[in-house]
């Protein structure tokens, strides 16, 4: 005698959300017309700067400068990472995350950093160091500090939009 089979699926609300969210991709190429957005561009290219100014000479010879180097390096990559998060509106998807709070963290962590890398930079230039080195280290030593700037303006507008988060 034939056997009658039910099979019954079910489907979550998460994957077909995931699912319909996640076949457009959005560009807001907006975000860089904005403040924030400026400042990122401006941290990523003197940022740029400052490590490969160091990485062109013989920077491992002196633990300063390796210092300066993984602070410059690692937010480098952590800042074109985020833009990329900003300008594809990726943060949108994913709600559970606190992107206001991670904002403040990121740019609150990476001025304190690199004001400490940009002043440990600045303290060990020296001509009596490494004299045809001095140039390129003088140089990254200046952008450390502009690029520090840049990252005191994002921390300044995280902050105003993690404390309108707040208040709500």
């Amino acid at each position: 005698r034939p056997r009658s089979h039910t099979v019954t699926t079910t489907s979550s609300s998460f994957t077909a959300n995931l699912s319909a969210s996640s076949s457009t991709l959005a560009y807001d190429r907006e975000f860089l017309r904005t403040l924030p957005g400026l400042l990122m561009v401006t941290e990523i290219v003197l940022g740029l700067l400052v490590w490969t100014l160091i990485a062109g000479t013989e920077y491992f010879l002196y633990p300063a400068f390796g210092w300066v180097m993984f602070v410059a390096v690692f937010y480098w990559v952590l800042t074109v990472f985020f833009l990329i998060i900003y300008m594809t509106m990726t943060y949108t998807r994913i709600p559970q995350v606190p992107w206001t709070t991670v904002g403040l963290c990121f740019n609150g962590s990476a001025f304190l950093l690199y004001l400490i890398a940009a002043i440990v930079d600045a303290s060990s230039v020296t001509k009596e160091l490494d004299s045809h080195n001095y140039n390129s280290w003088a140089a990254s030593s200046f952008f450390a500090f502009v690029v520090t700037s840049c990252y005191a303006g994002n921390t300044y507008f995280s902050f105003i939009s993690w404390q309108s988060r707040t208040l709500q």
